[in-house]
């Protein structure tokens, strides 16, 4: 299946990201963090054991000398995404990966190209345009490093603004990627810089990040007039404040989304940013998070045509990506010693843990999380948190009266949410990065009065009938009723009270569909709706 069109250059016009022929696209992908620039919580390290990749690196030679170590990294870097993996990406219908790059793995402090680096990219772009999807180059650790954390590979400050020659070597690389690249259709665009200037540095170096974004920008159109220029924000791409006026007509800007309300209000200011300057935006970062949240939020983009990709694709022993790599034997020794809690493993015991590793990085030997996939892409079999009703206003997505929305999520919706156990809270958390569901007294709940209704879309990937389950609160009443693309289904109720069942009568075509449910009682309390 192709999912990408390489007849010429993904670009900007008219305020959206379109294919060479002119046709507007969605993106949708994973971002491949971890392969080039590896990240301690990935791999189950936690403070104070390391997080950077130098800090990794330095443990594995630590754990088993230096020529082991620099076979392992050979074997990491050939194992830990493979055509296999691409071939898979593409196959659930994504149309574009988001490769993080390490300067340290592509140019010498001397300014020349490390080739073995860049033959990795080359094989990555390869993989991608035989299974027909595009790649986004995003510089993730530039040299000296642009954010100051374990992220970029840095030393501890964000040296790529502090001297002059990190500010070099990234003009000279990303002229050496834009050169190289210049005629790769297969590439949808350049992400110059990964989350630069977090925290305090978003002030005191905001007018040198404007300075290299234009300088970077001018460096690559020398060699490259085609190419997509994707801006980021600072602090973790959340801060737009310098985008006030066009830099590149063919560019777009970029923000990421975690542990945040997954609903417009919180993601306003970058809508209107785009639409003062007339320019497409991209959510290149999101995820880390629970289903409810990765489902509410992946559907607020697409309702706002906004490009997305997801974060990411594998890493070890997690709920909260698609690819979980198993541990081997003797992981959480190696765990432990990295934190301080463990005496060091022998070299021969580490070595084989290692190894073993190496194995199982191959997607064939890792366990699929179908259900990630399924919360990002909307697609049965599913559950949807009451409260991820589209994105697209009344009329469409819900129809209320009285109405009393919630402060502090989705309050420009004209429904009512509560939080099951104390009604209107002064705070909701939405951060569940070890993926766990909400429990039933924390969960955010929908009330609908008489004819009030609300709606959910969803995908189904082949021909079949569906059995759907709507979950109420206690104390509602039974009176609902439920269609599905415009057509009436029957509900019974279960034995437990709480749920009714209804099943499609005839087999239901693949696509998009839309699950409206109205109530007919005084008081509903809606809190899921299941599709199997």
């Amino acid at each position: 299946m192709m999912n990408a069109d390489f007849h010429g250059f993904v670009h900007a016009e008219g305020g959206r990201i379109v294919t060479g022929r002119g046709e507007p696209i969605l993106l949708r992908g994973v971002g491949l963090g971890n392969w080039l620039l590896p990240e301690g919580y990935m791999w189950k390290f936690e403070p104070p054991g390391p997080q950077s990749p130098r800090e990794i690196e330095a443990l594995v030679t630590d754990l088993v000398g230096p020529a082991r170590a620099a076979e392992f990294w050979r074997g990491f870097r050939d194992r830990f995404i493979t055509r296999e993996d691409i071939a898979r990406i593409a196959a659930e219908g994504m149309n574009h990966v988001r490769l993080p790059l390490n300067a340290r793995q592509l140019i010498t402090d001397d300014g020349e190209p490390i080739e073995d680096g860049f033959g990795i990219v080359d094989r990555l772009i390869a993989w991608c345009r035989e299974h027909g999807i595009w790649v986004v180059l995003d510089l993730h650790g530039a040299p000296g490093g642009q954010t100051g954390t374990n992220i970029d590979d840095s030393l501890g400050t964000p040296a790529l603004f502090e001297d002059e020659r990190n500010h070099w070597l990234t003009l000279r690389l990303w002229r050496m990627l834009a050169r190289r690249y210049r005629d790769e259709t297969a590439v949808a665009g350049y992400d110059l810089l990964n989350e630069p200037l977090p925290n305090e540095y978003q002030y005191s170096y905001a007018a040198q990040l404007t300075s290299l974004y234009q300088d970077l920008t001018a460096e690559i159109r020398e060699v490259d007039p085609h190419h997509l220029i994707i801006y980021e924000g600072s602090h973790w791409a959340t801060n737009w404040s310098m985008f006030t006026e066009v830099w590149d007509a063919n560019s777009a800007l970029q923000f990421h989304k975690y542990w945040s309300p997954p609903d417009r209000p919180a993601i306003q200011s970058f809508l209107d940013t785009g639409a003062r300057l007339g320019l497409p935006i991209y959510m290149g970062e999101g995820g880390e998070n629970n289903l409810d949240w990765v489902q509410t939020a992946f559907q607020l983009y697409e309702d706002q045509l906004i490009g997305w990709n997801f974060w990411p694709w594998k890493k070890i022993e997690t709920v909260t990506s698609p690819c979980s790599i198993i541990p081997p034997p003797g992981w959480a020794e190696i765990v432990d010693y990295a934190a301080g809690k463990a005496d060091r493993p022998g070299p021969d015991d580490a070595w084989r843990t290692l190894r073993e590793l190496l194995h199982n990085l191959d997607i064939s030997r890792c366990e699929y999380r179908h259900e990630v996939i399924g919360a990002m892409l909307r697609r049965a079999p599913l559950r949807i948190p009451a409260t991820g009703f589209g994105f697209r206003g009344p009329g469409i997505s819900y129809e209320c009266t009285g109405a009393r929305p919630l402060r502090g999520f989705r309050g420009d919706d004209l429904v009512t949410i509560r939080h099951a156990r104390t009604g209107e809270p002064e705070e909701i958390d939405f951060s569940h990065t070890t993926g766990a569901p909400r429990d039933q007294d924390d969960e955010l709940v929908v009330l609908l009065s008489p004819g009030d209704w609300v709606a959910y879309t969803f995908e189904t990937v082949e021909r079949k009938q569906l059995e759907l389950i709507i979950g109420l609160g206690a104390g509602s009443l039974p009176a609902l009723d439920v269609t599905l693309d415009g057509s009436p289904l029957d509900l019974a109720p279960a034995p437990d009270g709480m749920t009714r069942h209804a099943g499609t009568r005839e087999v239901i075509g693949s696509g998009r569909h839309t699950l409206r449910v109205t109530a007919r009682a005084l008081e509903t309390v809606l809190r899921f709706v299941q599709i199997v």
